[in-house]
């Protein structure tokens, strides 16, 4: 059996997501990495820089790598800071893997995209799969970039490139990582540290938002359909849940009722407004059978839990 590649295994997303594979298909067949040393219990890790194309090259093939999960990227607030690199990051990334599977190193590769690619003239409810696209943000950019690389790819080459865009994603197995929907991490944090939180966000700003367990379950998901019912080869619209800052402050009230919330925006409130406020997946529920599971209530149960255990 190939093994399943997971870059950037230290951040939010690809911690859960190596436990995930390792569940689904064994630790034995799941290779760990990042440019940070890392700790994934029984899962093999190796140190990579992304931009290291021939040591990337060295890897796949002696780790007998069919999978490639590429999840090293700089993040949407983290990348305003630094645009010349986050574009360089995130870019030179992809091309990197997408070469070696042009070439035949590498049969399958799982590449994320966001709700970044949209932008203020996007319509904001339901936002609906094909539609308009004028990001604001750098991430964005090389995100919508990125999903025409992926596109391009698949039909030039044949490249089995699949994508999803990804809402915010809320876990408590890893610290908040420099997203704009990241206060929906930290809420949680500063609830159980502190009792309370001041959001850069307004109270009403409503973003789509999803629980790190659905997303994780949706992407091994959806590399593991046929494939010929992927008929997206850009990125699918996956949606979970949508609320706002003192929605998830009065259900976090419900199990620490002296919790308290305030507000002061800074530049992320700018991003956030460029965001859709809810997702259309019908795309993702016809092809593979998508659906999500957790709703703000259960979500907030489980995060509070799970940071409790983690906090001690």
């Amino acid at each position: 059996m190939k093994k399943s590649l997971v870059i950037g295994a230290n951040g939010q997303i690809g911690s859960d997501l190596v436990q995930g594979l390792a569940q689904r298909i064994g630790a034995e067949n799941v290779i760990a990495s990042d440019i940070r040393e890392g700790n994934h219990g029984e899962v093999q890790f190796v140190s990579l820089d992304i931009l290291d194309a021939p040591k990337l090259k060295t890897i796949i093939e002696e780790h007998n790598v069919g999978t490639v999960y590429l999840l090293a990227a700089l993040l949407s607030a983290t990348a305003e800071q630094n645009p010349m690199f986050a574009w360089k990051l995130n870019m030179e990334g992809l091309f990197n893997v997408l070469e070696l599977a042009k070439e035949g190193a590498i049969d399958q590769i799982f590449w994320p995209s966001s709700i970044a690619v949209f932008g203020p003239t996007t319509p904001r409810e339901n936002t609906p799969q094909t539609t308009v696209m004028e990001p604001t943000t750098v991430y964005g950019i090389s995100k919508q970039a990125g999903e025409r690389w992926c596109e391009y790819y698949h039909n030039k080459y044949g490249v089995d490139v699949r994508s999803i865009r990804y809402p915010g994603l809320i876990s408590y197995k890893a610290e908040p990582g420099g997203g704009t929907t990241d206060y929906a991490v930290a809420i949680y944090y500063k609830a159980l540290q502190e009792g309370k939180y001041e959001c850069y966000l307004k109270s009403d700003t409503y973003l789509p938002m999803m629980y790190m367990e659905d997303a994780i379950k949706a992407t091994i998901d959806l590399m593991q359909a046929e494939e010929s019912d992927i008929k997206i080869r850009s990125s699918y619209n996956l949606a979970g849940i949508s609320f706002s800052p003192v929605e998830i402050a009065e259900e976090i009230k419900k199990h620490l009722p002296d919790f308290s919330i305030s507000y002061q925006q800074d530049f992320r409130q700018n991003i956030a407004d460029s965001w859709p406020k809810s997702i259309d997946d019908s795309k993702a529920q016809e092809d593979w059978g998508w659906k999500n599971s957790y709703e703000l209530d259960t979500m907030t149960a489980e995060m509070l839990k799970g940071l409790k255990r983690k906090l001690g």
